[in-house]
C-alpha cells in the first residue's frame, strides 16, 4: 500500500474540510454566542494546523487504488467524527466525550440517533452545528473532499470507497466534476427547502 499518498490526501480533505467549522461559527457570532464561536475557531484551526504537515508532503509514488481510497475514507470519517465531537464536548453542551462523539457520528452517517432529550436547548452555533453535520454526511465527507480537492485522476477510488453498492456511476467521465455537480444539486435542493420554511 502506498502509505505516503494515504498521509497526503487524508490531509488534504482534513485540512480543506476544517473549513466546515467557519459556518458554525459564523452562525455563533451572528447570534452573539462569541464562547461558542471561539471554540469553533479554536477546533477548526487546530485541525488545519494537525493537517498541514502532511498537506505539505509530496509522496515519491503519486499513484492510487481502491485499497488506498478505502483506508482513506475509513480514516478519515474516525477522524472527523473524533474532531466533530469537540464542540460538542468543549462547549459543555454534551458533558461526557463519548456522548459527544456518538452525537458526531450519528449526524456524519446521517443516522438520526441522538443522546439529548432537549435538542432544541442548545445554543444556536451548537444546534446549527449539529445540523450541519447532518447536511455535510448527506452527500458524505469524501465526497465533499473530491469537489474541493485538486483534480487528480483518482477521485474515482474516493468514490467507490465512500458510496454505497458493488459500483460507482459518474454524471460525467472525470469523478471531481461529478462530484461537483452532485454538490450543486445538493445546494439547490437545500436552498429550495430553506425558502419553502420560511414561506
Amino acid at each position: 500500500m502506498n502509505k505516503g499518498i494515504v498521509l497526503h490526501y487524508l490531509s488534504m480533505a482534513l485540512l480543506l474540510s476544517s473549513a466546515l467549522f467557519v459556518v458554525p461559527a459564523l452562525v455563533s457570532l451572528y447570534y452573539g454566542e462569541y464562547y461558542f464561536l471561539l471554540i469553533f475557531l479554536c477546533v477548526g484551526a487546530g485541525m488545519a494546523l494537525a493537517a498541514l504537515p502532511g498537506a505539505l508532503y509530496r509522496p515519491k509514488r503519486r499513484y492510487m487504488f481502491a485499497r488506498e481510497g478505502m483506508v482513506i475514507a475509513a480514516l478519515m470519517w474516525i477522524i472527523f467524527s473524533a474532531v466533530g465531537a469537540l464542540p460538542f464536548y468543549l462547549s459543555g453542551s454534551i458533558p461526557h466525550y463519548v456522548d459527544a462523539l456518538f452525537e458526531s457520528i450519528s449526524g456524519f452517517t446521517t443516522t438520526g440517533s441522538s443522546i439529548l432529550t432537549d435538542v432544541e436547548a442548545l445554543p444556536r452555533g451548537i444546534l446549527f452545528w449539529r445540523s450541519f453535520t447532518h447536511w455535510v454526511g448527506g452527500m458524505g465527507v469524501l465526497v465533499l473532499a473530491i469537489a474541493i480537492l485538486p483534480s487528480t485522476g483518482n477521485a474515482l477510488y474516493l468514490m467507490q470507497a465512500e458510496c454505497p453498492g458493488p459500483q460507482v456511476g459518474k454524471l460525467v467521465p472525470k469523478g471531481k466534476t461529478s462530484a461537483l455537480y452532485l454538490y450543486l444539486i445538493y445546494g439547490v435542493l437545500t436552498l429550495v427547502t430553506v425558502i419553502l420554511l420560511f414561506t
